[in-house]
């Protein structure tokens, strides 16, 4: 599809393309006629010999400012599965430490499908060799914006702590349910029709949006996606980049998260955006940077790192994290949910229905904290777990120790009277012990076609050698106050024959006073 936008000096009236052909004038005041809705910038997509006008429609934005969308995005934002991410918070139970933490999914997703289509056009621009057109931009966009579909209530704790305890051996994940959710989008909403008219062809361009959103890693020589072929291999690393984890989703997430917890950050994204290029190793097309630009990607990992360590795995989200699964699995059989065919589901298994899914949401908690007192005991006790975390009387923190393999640590354990719960909170740079610079491919100014890894011996000395770390944190879920001698020595008994380090009893001892 050709685009030219209706100020531009080469294309600047109307009236040139309605002299082409009486065809195109129809079709021209045939579109200008249709109803528009928001503003923006008017350009043209022509297929053919069909004329589309189309509005890109304005977002402002704390992150990114004045964000324009095509408006096939705002097709799909304008639908109930997709507005859904407004009642998911980005960052779950963290926004009961961080005030500020109350941004949602509704808002990522959108920055995201903007810094992929800004990611796109520039190497575009760059490198025309590429051959990357307008059709590749346009799903590589839909990919962003519907990547986290699938999330469901607190984002990563339902998929990450409850659903594993509400049904073991489920492999079930959100990018999972993101690609059963953006089907599920398409059909009710009846957007085939829609994709095609803005010149998507749906047998190769459904399957490469679906590719981009969950995709593992290609470790193997042979091309398995069907979307797009081999040689725009570097389009699949633009949303979900699984070679070094350098993607448009941490860049937005990155810029946000900080932005809403109040935590300075000193990656700076636009500099990829400007010194991004395609090369060519051995087979494969990825994306590479400038080798001047190795301390500005070292500090976005860096900053994974931190936001980890100060919001995510937090002492106290944690711990409220855990109350509220806890709570989850005590509701869930008392959590009817509609779903296709007037079939019910329960919190747990409305993941296998899109229909249900769509009305899961964060709202699931006041559901429960609201229950009737005539509710079912399990409701009740539910509710009075998230009575707690609302009245800040939570499971008490004992301490937290390092483990070089806490594989057996990772259990609930019931001593006596009292229940400590024990929990493994990993750490990393994002590609687990390994530097993920070592996976980032570099290009130097002299030639731009040749791209390397950096060798270790090339690396500062300064650099970290270590790139993760595993803590095991001891909670106690009862705050009463009975005297816990007992227990803490059972606890002693049960530490001694893990083969835990003696010192951590005695810290947890000291925090019990006793």
């Amino acid at each position: 599809a050709l685009k030219k936008c209706v100020s531009c000096s080469k294309w600047n009236t109307k009236e040139m393309w309605e002299k082409k052909s009486g065809i195109l004038q129809y079709e021209i005041n045939k579109r200008l006629a249709l109803r528009r809705t928001g503003v923006g910038l008017l350009f043209w997509v022509i297929t053919g010999l069909d004329f589309v006008v189309c509005v890109l429609q304005v977002f402002n934005d704390p992150i990114h400012g004045h964000m324009e969308l095509h408006p096939l995005l705002v097709k799909i934002i304008d639908t109930p599965q997709f507005q859904r991410l407004r009642s998911i918070r980005q960052l779950g139970g963290t926004y009961f430490v961080y005030p500020g933490a109350s941004h949602n999914r509704f808002e990522h997703s959108i920055g995201v499908a903007h810094l992929a289509g800004q990611l796109g056009q520039a190497l575009k621009t760059k490198q025309p060799g590429l051959n990357i057109t307008d059709r590749d931009i346009l799903c590589v966009q839909i990919a962003g914006l519907c990547h986290d579909l699938g999330h469901g209530p607190f984002s990563h704790l339902y998929d990450g702590m409850f659903i594993p305890k509400a049904r073991p051996g489920n492999k079930w994940k959100h990018e999972t349910a993101s690609l059963a959710m953006f089907d599920h989008l398409v059909k009710c909403n009846k957007l085939e029709d829609v994709m095609k008219q803005y010149g998507l062809n749906l047998s190769e361009d459904l399957d490469f949006i679906k590719e981009m959103i969950d995709r593992d890693n290609d470790k193997d020589q042979e091309w398995l996606h069907k979307g797009r072929p081999k040689d725009k291999s570097f389009l699949y690393e633009i949303v979900s980049n699984k070679t070094n984890g350098i993607d448009v989703d941490k860049f937005d997430y990155f810029a946000r998260d900080c932005y809403h917890l109040g935590v300075q950050i000193n990656f700076d994204y636009h500099r990829f955006l400007k010194f991004a290029r395609v090369c060519e190793v051995d087979g494969w097309k990825h994306i590479c940077v400038r080798d001047k630009e190795e301390d500005n990607m070292t500090e976005m990992f860096h900053t994974r790192l931190c936001l980890h360590r100060r919001a995510y795995q937090h002492k106290v989200t944690k711990i409220i994290e855990t109350m509220i699964t806890d709570a989850f699995l005590k509701a869930d059989k008392h959590i009817k949910i509609e779903g296709t065919g007037k079939k019910t589901f329960r919190l747990s298994t409305a993941i296998d229905d899109m229909e249900a899914y769509t009305k899961l949401t964060d709202a699931v908690f006041e559901k429960i904290l609201n229950c009737a007192f005539d509710a079912p005991q399990e409701l009740r006790d539910a509710r009075d777990i998230l009575r707690r975390i609302i009245n800040r009387d939570l499971y008490r923190f004992l301490g937290e120790t390092r483990f070089e393999d806490p594989t057996e640590v990772c259990t609930n354990v019931f001593v006596g009277l009292y229940c400590i719960t024990l929990s493994t909170i990993k750490m990393d740079y994002g590609m687990k012990r390994e530097d993920p610079i070592d996976h980032l491919y570099f290009y130097t100014k002299h030639d731009t076609t040749r791209a390397f890894n950096r060798k270790r011996c090339q690396v500062s000395r300064i650099r970290p050698m270590c790139f993760s770390e595993q803590l095991v944190g001891f909670v106690c879920k009862k705050t009463d106050d009975r005297n816990p001698q007992a227990d803490v020595d059972n606890f002693q008994q049960w530490c001694r024959a893990k083969d835990f380090p003696e010192y951590q009893v005695i810290f947890i001892s000291r925090l019990l006073n006793i």
